[in-house]
């Protein structure tokens, strides 16, 4: 099976490489094939994190591994230009980065001949075959971290079934983040007992204190990580709510950049006064919304924040991480698409932190409910902050099992 997935993926090199160019993903583009121009470290550990999101998840990890491992240089590969940025945003020289080659059998050789690791270590659920095979040719020691795997995806996989078990064999050990991810994992055929059920590192973030020009003293409500078609709800929520609220702040954070002059545009196009914070823009008593159309700021605009919305949710995205907001004692809200985040979610509301809604009314209903009682609002908050303070260690208990393989 993994034959007939490399001759199909070969095929499609030339569309790979078109779209690669119409998404603007020119630069660096020979290292999606294992060519690079300048020396990467070899025999170090290695962390492979797709994009930004799963980038953000690593920051404590590699960290950590920094500090606690000295003698070993960090690569750090990723997918997308935005993850590559935040790593360098955070890290700066501290790691090196490059893109991870595209899955086929002789761009991952020769990146694993040039690189050499003592170690792969796999942020979430990226299971790519020839990369695994070919750790496990070389004798690579791989773990998956902070894994997850959501119902749909379980789904997904038993229907090839062959090439998973294929797959499975790669991986030395996987740091599920609940025990409903370590069935799941166990289900498709991974050895139980390379399945450890450590929590999310998510947990462990570093939380943000807020700067000088974030002290609102007015009611702010953040939409964060929205999707195509979120955007248009929450201005047409924000509408509303102002009616009521007459001081309410909206601070709007889109997932992708590419989508920031979009969402920008549709802003500019209400009755409410824009600034963005990509063009240093103020917030005063005018201002209606604050777009957060920078990178790495979310849990700056989080912590500025009173009530939280959380994107994907509204949306069949699946949702994103709610963590950060509740760590900074945030009142949660998410849509009834959270099949991503389905575990924390469904915790997060039995610890009574967070709100599910269905629609723009529901929307509406939960916004207000928190912004017209501040004790429910304070508590609720308090309620995610402990949450997160109680579940962390997920960390120290991955960084015991990377100790096993060093």
């Amino acid at each position: 099976m993994r034959f007939i997935y490399s001759a199909l993926f070969y095929l499609l090199v030339p569309f790979i490489i078109i779209r690669l160019f119409w998404r603007g993903y020119r630069q660096r583009w020979l290292e999606r094939f294992a060519y690079h121009s300048s020396n990467i470290p070899q025999g170090g550990i290695w962390i492979h994190a797709v994009s930004m999101g799963e980038v953000q998840a690593a920051v404590p990890l590699i960290k950590a591994l920094i500090s606690k491992f000295p003698q070993y240089c960090i690569l750090v590969t990723t997918m997308t230009p935005t993850g590559s940025q935040r790593v360098q945003e955070v890290f700066g020289k501290q790691v090196s980065h490059v893109y991870l080659p595209y899955d086929l059998p002789g761009a991952m050789g020769r990146f694993l001949n040039k690189i050499q690791p003592r170690l792969l270590i796999i942020m979430e659920t990226e299971l790519w075959p020839n990369l695994l095979y070919s750790c496990k040719k070389r004798q690579i020691p791989v773990i998956l971290a902070n894994a997850r795997l959501s119902a749909n995806s379980a789904a997904g996989y038993q229907r090839i079934n062959g090439l998973v078990r294929q797959i499975f064999s790669g991986i030395t050990a996987v740091a599920a983040q609940t025990s409903l991810d370590a069935a799941r994992f166990i289900e498709l055929g991974m050895a139980a007992r390379k399945v450890h059920i450590t929590g999310s590192i998510k947990f462990d973030a570093d939380n943000l204190s807020v700067d000088d020009q974030f002290h609102i003293q007015r009611r702010v409500w953040i939409a964060a990580s929205t999707h195509e078609g979120e955007e248009d709800i929450v201005l047409e929520a924000f509408a509303e709510l102002k009616i009521h609220f007459k001081d309410l702040l909206l601070i709007l954070v889109p997932r992708h950049p590419e989508r920031f002059n979009k969402v920008a545009a549709k802003c500019e196009n209400t009755k409410f006064i824009t600034s963005r914070r990509s063009e240093e823009g103020k917030i005063n008593l005018n201002t209606d919304i604050y777009l957060g159309d920078t990178m790495g700021e979310l849990p700056l605009l989080y912590a500025a924040s009173d009530v939280a919305f959380v994107g994907g949710s509204l949306v069949a995205v699946g949702g994103h991480n709610s963590l950060e907001a509740a760590a900074l004692g945030l009142p949660v809200i998410m849509g009834p698409h959270v099949f991503e985040c389905e575990a924390i979610f469904k915790s997060l509301l039995e610890a009574e932190a967070a709100t599910q809604v269905n629609n723009r009314a529901q929307l509406i209903l939960a916004v207000t409910m928190y912004f017209s009682n501040d004790q429910l609002k304070t508590q609720t908050g308090e309620n995610g902050r402990l949450f997160v303070k109680k579940n962390q260690g997920a960390l120290e208990a991955l960084l015991n099992i990377i100790k096993n393989y060093e």
